[in-house]
């Protein structure tokens, strides 16, 4: 048991180095986006959704691809992507695929 804290702790991307901070701290990013899951879908930003989905998917693979594997920074990115496309999911089903949606849809158009 001590000899795997102790493998966790000198590990290149264990808790002594930037590469478990960075990473930890960025949930916080998944754990506001899981938090906005209670707002109502017209408040959703396409850009900032469009931002944080895109940001998971190329940072999952980017942490897949260097040495040593960052599994803390796969997860949170994993969590990121699932996350963003669930709120784009959202907002695209209000604007796109329900009555109240088309009727905002229209009146952006003309106005």
């Amino acid at each position: 048991m001590a000899s795997k804290i102790q493998a966790f702790l000198n590990h290149p991307a264990g808790p002594k180095t930037i590469h478990f901070w960075a990473p930890t701290f960025k949930w916080g990013i998944s754990i506001a986006n899981i938090a906005d899951f209670a707002k109502p879908p017209e408040k959703i930003s396409y850009p900032q959704q469009i931002a944080v989905a895109c940001t998971g998917v190329v940072w999952s693979r980017y942490s897949m691809v260097i040495t040593p594997k960052n599994w803390n920074l796969f997860s949170v990115n994993v969590a990121m992507a699932g996350t963003g496309l669930y709120q784009l999911s959202r907002k695209i089903r209000q604007d796109y695929f329900s009555d109240d949606g088309k009727e905002v849809a229209a009146a952006s158009l003309e106005g």
